[in-house]
């Protein structure tokens, strides 16, 4: 039986199609970097679009179900070969796909034109194709262990499913939100979880003595059960004092595991460091959020929440795409100055999007957080586009 590579190696179509990295990553971080260009003329009432969606509403969406699903696929899609042995999706099952992901985007921009539910339906068939094949690849490959992964995604078509109908029905969708948040951080808490702890212990293994990260385990799944509890509490009931409670105890508990993985020593490989400084958002925006509840922080919830999305979602995404796409097309795993360049924007960005929540010169670093996205994003697809869109 062929392996992936020869398989990827035997596609003769487009580059671009070759493998599920290459399209969703490209054009992932360039919506990714277009939505955040046009939400803060948008939030100003400069730019509207024909949308049943609030301007809000519509860049929560964008962000939760539009950018992050991508990037899902594109690392699921490279993954889940090497998880099972079976063939990778290439070529014109790709292209499918890909196109399903592609048309949800302008079916919310325009939603109001064409209706509520055919909107709905033609954004939610790619989250629903996605859950399906991954699905079948995971059932057939017997990798039960990467099953739950699987169900976080169908989790995030269940979210979506939400916020469509709120959208439809009540006008804004906070369930929807709150929902995608959950699917997202236990997402970047199960791949994450077990690629920074493996890819520290891969880079620092050739260089010596020294402390080493601890492999996955018992305490990992202990920590992911608070984690889930605390996130299934917070959806339910986002605000009161035993919700705080749940938060900052999952942040306390996730901020533990991330110092038991010796991220400081990976200081001289960025490209190892910003896996570490991405899953940073995981528990900060737990500490943040559950701070803010319970009126220890004088930051504002929705501030808060920006750790996991800037940080936990934003950076943990460019840091696996980076890496993934320089390793699946045979280049070495070294983050050259424009790749950290991409890296500390984006972190650069988190920290102003929170600092904005203090109330201090929101308008300024506002605009800092907005720069730093579109510097990481616009970044990444300007430097990547070459090495996603030419043969290995």
């Amino acid at each position: 039986m062929a392996t992936t590579a020869e398989q990827l190696r035997a596609h003769r179509g487009p580059a671009l199609l070759q493998g599920g990295f290459r399209p969703f990553f490209l054009f992932g971080a360039l919506w990714a970097g277009l939505t955040v260009l046009m939400w803060l003329p948008m939030w100003e009432g400069e730019i509207t679009l024909p949308s049943r969606f609030s301007a809000l509403d519509w860049h929560v969406h964008e962000t939760l179900y539009g950018y992050l699903p991508a990037a899902v696929a594109g690392f699921l899609l490279t993954a889940i070969p090497n998880w099972t042995g079976r063939l990778p999706v290439v070529g014109r099952p790709l292209a499918i796909l890909f196109a399903l992901w592609l048309i949800g985007r302008p079916a919310i921009a325009f939603s109001g034109p064409i209706g509520a539910i055919p909107a709905a339906v033609l954004d939610l068939a790619f989250l629903a194709a996605l859950t399906a094949s991954t699905g079948r690849e995971v059932v057939a490959g017997k990798n039960w262990r990467n099953l739950k992964t699987v169900g976080v995604v169908g989790l995030l078509f269940l979210g979506n499913l939400v916020f469509h109908v709120e959208c439809a029905t009540r006008g804004s969708a906070q369930w929807g939100t709150r929902i995608g948040l959950a699917a997202a951080v236990l997402l970047v808490n199960l791949i994450g979880g077990r690629i920074v702890p493996s890819f520290t212990i891969n880079w620092l293994r050739p260089r010596g003595p020294g402390r080493q990260p601890i492999p996955f385990g018992r305490a990992d799944q202990i920590v992911t059960a608070i984690t889930a509890a605390a996130l299934a509490v917070w959806v339910v009931l986002p605000e009161g004092r035993p919700t705080a409670a749940a938060l900052i105890l999952a942040g306390l508990a996730q901020g533990w595991r991330l110092s038991r993985w010796a991220g400081w020593r990976t200081w001289d490989e960025k490209l190892v460091l910003v896996l570490h400084l991405g899953y940073l958002g995981v528990p900060l925006g737990f500490l943040a959020l559950g701070g803010a509840l319970a009126g220890l922080l004088a930051i504002t919830p929705s501030a808060a929440l920006h750790a996991w999305t800037i940080g936990a979602v934003g950076l943990t995404t460019l840091a696996v795409m980076t890496r993934a796409s320089l390793g699946h097309t045979g280049r070495p795993l070294h983050a050259t100055g424009p790749i950290a360049l991409v890296y500390a924007a984006a972190f650069v960005a988190m920290l102003a999007r929170l600092a904005a929540g203090l109330g201090v010169a929101e308008f300024a670093l506002l605009h800092v957080a907005l720069l730093g996205w579109l510097v990481a994003f616009f970044g990444f697809a300007w430097i990547y586009r070459p090495i996603l869109t030419t043969p290995r």
